[in-house]
């Protein structure tokens, strides 16, 4: 039976740890990422892809900083304009690499399938207390004479010290609403294209009487796939990190790898503060969040481990418990799917 997927990719499957993040280096990852996908890709399944934006927001930051400071000033780009730059470039380079890679699939078996790029825009709470308090680190590292000259010039800049000595711009990151373009995103599944959507968690917006206005905030890659697949009732949350499984107690000497895990066991696992908070802790909070809404099953691994992973052979599942042969939900949040 086909099922609907979504493939949440992190910041690593496009950048390295320690890279510059050229452009050619982004585009050779990616193509090495989507070549391990490939039996999933060309499969029966409906998926849609999403992509962290981490490396690649900091860089057009960077742009933006030097051109409002260079001799012939350009114009300042508000975040949100900046996310949707960032989804454009991005959403082109996994569109283009997917498409040849699945025309040039060697297997000949099947249909070449179309690849499109949706620009998703995401509704935040202006209100959310994230606000008030904003602590989601983005763009460059700055020194102490820099961090001086940025809040003399941009006041209204909110700078955190990192570590010591180290600063970093910090915005509000507010737990997502609703996706703007969720029914477009399920229609297109429909017709067996590949959807990449959500693209670095989404461009932030907000209602302001009867319209959208874009909101200088970033939203949790993790936490935006979760709510796509609940409102376009995928049946599985694949969620792509550097790691081919979570693990409690990670990088101690009694580490441990988790295999299948129940809600239960997740919750008490991050009340137990075993998945730390800038880590491994939105991932399980957004598949907890995806269980409890009626997913059939949320799975972290590493991009090597994808397919394994699907066929029930590694990764972390999360899922929920069963009874009676049968795989139950939480009360009241049963949700009809498409089989």
């Amino acid at each position: 039976m086909a099922k609907t997927l979504i493939i949440a990719l992190g910041g690593n499957a496009i950048t390295l740890p320690n890279e510059p993040g050229v452009i050619s280096a982004q585009f050779a990852h990616t193509a090495e990422t989507l070549r391990h996908l490939l039996p999933v890709l060309r499969s029966d399944d409906r998926i849609v892809i999403t992509h962290g934006n981490g490396p690649q927001i900091g860089n057009i930051l960077l742009r933006v900083e030097a051109g409002e400071t260079a001799p012939n000033p350009v114009p300042h780009l508000p975040l949100d304009t900046c996310a949707a730059d960032c989804q454009g470039g991005m959403g082109y380079m996994i569109q283009r690499l997917a498409s040849e890679i699945l025309r040039n699939d060697a297997s000949g078996a099947h249909r070449p399938r179309s690849v499109v790029t949706i620009i998703t825009q995401v509704v935040v709470d202006k209100n959310h207390p994230d606000f008030q308090h904003p602590s989601k680190p983005i763009g460059p590292f700055y020194g102490a004479e820099q961090v001086d000259r940025i809040r003399r010039d941009k006041p209204h800049w909110i700078i955190h010290e990192i570590e010591p000595g180290r600063f970093r711009r910090v915005v509000p990151s507010p737990r997502p609403l609703d996706i703007v373009e969720k029914n477009a995103i399920a229609e297109l599944c429909e017709t067996g294209a590949i959807v990449v959507a959500c693209g670095g968690g989404g461009i932030p917006v907000a209602w302001e009487g009867g319209h959208l206005v874009g909101v200088e905030a970033v939203i949790d890659k993790d936490r935006a796939s979760s709510l796509l697949a609940t409102q376009i009732g995928a049946h599985k949350l694949i969620i792509v990190t550097s790691v081919p499984q979570a693990a409690i107690r990670y990088r101690k000497p009694d580490q441990q790898w988790l295999g299948t895990l129940t809600l239960a066991e997740a919750r008490r696992y991050l009340d137990a503060g075993e998945f730390p908070p800038g880590t491994m802790g939105p991932k399980i909070e957004s598949a907890i969040d995806f269980i409890e809404q009626g997913g059939e099953e949320c799975i972290i691994t590493s991009t090597e481990h994808v397919t394994r992973a699907l066929e029930g052979e590694g990764g972390t599942r999360i899922s929920g418990f069963w009874a009676g042969g049968q795989l139950m939900f939480p009360p009241a949040v049963q949700v009809t799917r498409k089989s």
